[in-house]
């Protein structure tokens, strides 16, 4: 199935939202708002959940907020339901900034009790405050005008709220294309991932949460003034634990699994209302029952929703959108080399203690630009965790690590990568969802600069043609020009380690730190990649390889740092290094 189908069946959707008031009841046109309110707060989760892995028990709390906020500004002051929709935006904002600053350091299982802590408070919050009517809450909303032209109907804010849905629903798309969108979309790869290429893993959780936020006071903006009353019972857990039902009914992950998801729920819910009542003299609560087993089910048997059902039945005759091919965009700024030769990273005295266990000890190297240096060992001899000191990913116990003539000894791995040190890791880090132009075009993060708000109004698309004209430029580099569109996870492991390398030149790196490019790789793979260095090399790329495999890197390097047991062993070139008693006994086990 082409784009240009799914942009047919998009336009014949538009067609018929617009149409719908026309054939449906005034109870049905309530319905269809309802279902937009939903959708909104549940495309936000499908951002916030679905792509950046925060799970929220409590977007019913900033829908309550925004809520209330127009509530009380237009009804106690008597001002614009648009000056109300402002002050509910900035007050929603807040308050998500300060939560999220709270809580988004929490990991594992304490960031969604927490969610669902304010969840809980924000609700009896407003039930406990005299200005904002207690329990029975605020009455008398006045009714959004435009232009003289009330909205007063349900059939005219079935325009306003659906409305809404769409240029929030064209917003997420745009930002999802986009350089914040390729780091947002890599937040489930974890934050070394991203400190690799210059980008900062809370930071990005923040915005996303804050945006999410927005759409949820969108929705309760609407909700207030289309209902024309608030109260309190609205916006507790349970409606949070619906709204995230949505998103999951829907497809976590897929924005038209909000709608979808919104349109499942409600309709299931006024369904239940009709029947349940007929079976029951306690309708309500076997209501909770039913959500409750549907959610459990749907957490068992089909975790990706509808939309992830659809995408796994038609997937073979999927192809991802692409960004059309720019041949006039203009490169990159390229960064400024060092002059060949001259010192670009120095280590000194590197120590490395876990407890009491040493596990780099008074280790010291340097590396000349233009050269590749490999540093090697056998197993558990400490090189790996000698490359996280040298990327900032680990800090060191005592030495120092200068690069570029700066100390960056205490620097973050971000910090480090920003300054022209980009790298590749032992155990693949790529996006298997992404496809392959996606995944290289992420290491160009730290040389862009478009925000959220750029990428979602569209603003950026000369920064983005240049980036993908770059990532094109990489993948070509490795041989994978026509091979884009693939999706990373389909690549043979050979070709992954290939594609991380050309995410990391992406960035046009100083210094290229290879972490155990060959493991795993058959004996034909670890000749290509060992052709691909050597092509690096001759265009004056500086390499620092971090191997055990001494056949491989015996052949490509100009020179070897040798590690063991901690301790460097001994430093010259690749001749003199497999002459040396030392080193044959510890590759063999004799070392002492």
């Amino acid at each position: 199935m082409t784009a240009r189908i799914l942009r047919i069946l998009a336009a014949v959707a538009i067609v018929l939202l617009a149409l719908a008031p026309a054939g449906l009841s005034n109870f049905g046109v309530g319905l269809m708002n309802d279902i937009g309110i939903g959708a909104l707060v549940a495309l936000g989760l499908v951002m916030l959940t679905g792509i950046g892995g925060v799970t929220s028990f409590g977007q019913a709390a900033f829908v309550g907020i925004a809520a209330y906020s127009t509530a009380w500004l237009t009804s106690v002051w008597h001002v614009s339901p648009w000056l109300g929709l402002l002050f509910a935006l900035v007050l929603t904002a807040a308050a998500a900034l300060s939560i999220g600053m709270l809580t988004l350091r929490l990991g594992s299982h304490f960031l969604p009790i927490s969610t669902i802590a304010w969840g809980l408070s924000v609700p009896l919050l407003l039930s406990n405050m005299d200005a904002l009517g207690r329990h029975t809450g605020i009455t008398n909303i006045v009714p959004v005008n435009i232009g003289g032209w009330s909205l007063q109907s349900a059939g005219a804010m079935y325009y306003l709220i659906w409305l809404c849905v769409g240029l929030a629903c064209l917003f997420c798309r745009n930002l999802l294309q986009s350089r914040q969108g390729r780091a947002l979309r890599s937040l489930r790869g974890g934050g070394a991932l991203l400190a690799s290429v210059g980008a900062d893993a809370y930071r990005l959780r923040l915005k996303l949460f804050v945006f999410a936020a927005l759409l949820s006071a969108l929705a309760g903006w609407l909700y207030a003034h289309n209902n024309r009353y608030v109260s309190p019972s609205p916006f507790d857990v349970r409606a949070s634990i619906e709204f995230l039902l949505m998103a999951v009914m829907g497809g976590l992950g897929q924005l038209p699994g909000a709608l979808i998801g919104a349109a499942i729920v409600i309709l299931l819910k006024n369904s239940l209302q009709d029947v349940l009542p007929l079976l029951s003299a306690r309708g309500g609560q076997l209501e909770v029952i039913v959500f409750s087993l549907l959610f459990l089910l749907l957490l068992h048997r089909a975790r990706a929703g509808f939309c992830g059902f659809v995408l796994r039945k038609l997937g073979p005759r999927l192809k991802p959108a692409m960004p059309p091919h720019t041949e006039v965009a203009q490169p990159l700024a390229p960064r400024q080399q060092p002059q060949a030769g001259s010192k670009i990273l120095s280590v000194q005295g590197a120590v490395k203690r876990f407890g009491g266990l040493v596990a780099v000890n008074q280790v010291s190297f340097d590396v000349r630009a233009g050269e590749i240096v490999g540093l090697i060992g056998p197993n558990g001899a400490g090189k790996s965790t000698m490359f996280n000191l040298v990327t900032g990913a680990a800090s060191l116990s005592d030495g120092s690590v200068h690069f570029l003539g700066a100390d960056v000894t205490h620097l973050s791995q971000r910090a480090v990568a920003r300054l022209g040190m980009a790298r590749t890791f032992q155990h693949v880090k790529l996006r298997p969802q992404m496809t392959l132009l996606d995944n290289v075009a992420l290491g160009a993060h730290l040389r862009t600069g478009a925000g959220l708000v750029a990428a979602g109004l569209c603003l950026d698309r000369d920064e983005e043609a240049r980036i993908f004209h770059e990532a094109r430029a990489q993948l070509a580099r490795i041989g994978l020009a026509e091979r884009e569109h693939e999706l990373a996870g389909s690549l043979p492991l050979g070709t992954q380690r290939m594609l991380e390398i050309a995410r990391a030149l992406v960035a046009d790196p100083v210094l290229l730190v290879l972490d155990e490019p060959a493991a795993g790789l058959r004996h034909a793979e670890k000749q290509a990649l060992g052709e691909l260095l050597r092509q690096l090399r001759r265009q004056g790329v500086t390499i620092l390889i971090v191997e055990h495999d001494m056949d491989f890197v015996m052949k490509l390097v100009d020179r070897l740092v040798v590690m063991n047991f901690g301790s460097k062993l001994m430093e010259g070139d690749p001749a003199a290094v497999r002459r040396d008693p030392q080193v044959q006994a510890a590759y063999l086990g004799g070392a002492v």
